[in-house]
C-alpha cells in the first residue's frame, strides 16, 4: 500500500520541512517565496505590505507637514 514500516514513519528524516524565516532571505528570494504560497495567502501577505506601506506614506505625509507649522 504505502511501502513504509512503522520504524520508518517513526523515524523518517527524509526531506522534512524547516522553518523558513523570510527575513533571512534575499530580496529576490523573498518574493519567490511569496508567490509560491497558495492565492489566498498570497493575497493575505501583499494586503498586509500595501496596509504598511500606506501607513508609512501618511505617516511622512504629516511628519513633512506639521514640521512647516
Amino acid at each position: 500500500m504505502f511501502k513504509m514500516t512503522i520504524d520508518s514513519i517513526i523515524n523518517y528524516s527524509n526531506n522534512i520541512p524547516t522553518e523558513i524565516k523570510i527575513e533571512e532571505e534575499s530580496e529576490d528570494q523573498r518574493f519567490k517565496l511569496i508567490n509560491e504560497l497558495e492565492e489566498e495567502d498570497k493575497l493575505v501577505v501583499l494586503k498586509i505590505i500595501d496596509t504598511m506601506l500606506t501607513k508609512k506614506k501618511f505617516k511622512d505625509f504629516f511628519d513633512k507637514n506639521i514640521a512647516t507649522l
